[in-house]
């Protein structure tokens, strides 16, 4: 019997989700920005990012933080990308302060690196390429989640989204990528875009 598994693994980020998380959300833009493919726990997820801006940032995933004891790796297929990875501060009382980061890093990464995220730290992924940007994740997936596909549950996405973003934004200037401090947030690291070879997170073995 031939079972199409189509609407259980594919989903579409629209223009319109991704408004909640753009530095322009007026910006023209493709309707279209980027496509998944999970596998569930069984099986490495996939994202397709288009090629082009949103105005003048680069196609990115929304991002989000993972919830609970929970790490990540990705895996670059095709393509180029600058990953951001951001962790927030905490009170007395061990609560986050979401406009607050303690440790941020932007790191440029193409075909054939890896980089792990670790529990405890946001993450998003801009396309920087003239072509598809490509990746594999071992990222959880429950399919018994009633939106598991966009929003799958071990992620915070709210967080994110009450910022309009990321700490930094990833625009083009010149034909390369240039790091823009999202004025939301009340305390951001200084930081630079680093090769994938120069990231000091690194999965403990």
């Amino acid at each position: 019997m031939n079972q199409d598994f189509t609407t259980k693994h594919y989903a579409a980020r629209t223009y319109e989700k991704m408004q909640d998380v753009l530095m322009n959300p007026q910006a023209p833009g493709p309707e279209i920005q980027y496509h998944m493919v999970r596998g569930g726990t069984n099986q490495r997820n996939i994202t397709i990012w288009e090629p082009g801006k949103v105005g003048e940032e680069y196609i990115k995933t929304y991002g989000h933080y993972h919830v609970g004891d929970l790490d990540e790796t990705y895996w670059v297929i095709f393509g180029e990308g600058i990953v951001l990875v951001q962790k927030r501060a905490k009170d007395a009382s061990g609560n986050y302060i979401d406009d607050e980061i303690d440790e941020a890093y932007a790191v440029h990464v193409k075909s054939g690196d890896a980089l792990f995220i670790p529990s405890e730290w946001g993450h998003l992924v801009a396309n920087v390429s003239k072509t598809y940007f490509v990746t594999a994740d071992d990222s959880p997936v429950n399919f018994d989640e009633a939106n598991f596909i966009a929003f799958p549950g071990h992620a915070d996405y709210e967080a994110v989204k009450k910022m309009q973003g990321f700490c930094y934004y990833v625009v083009e200037k010149d034909s390369k990528p240039l790091l823009v401090k999202n004025p939301k947030y009340k305390k951001i690291p200084d930081i630079q875009i680093i090769e994938a070879s120069e990231y000091p997170l690194k999965k403990i073995t």
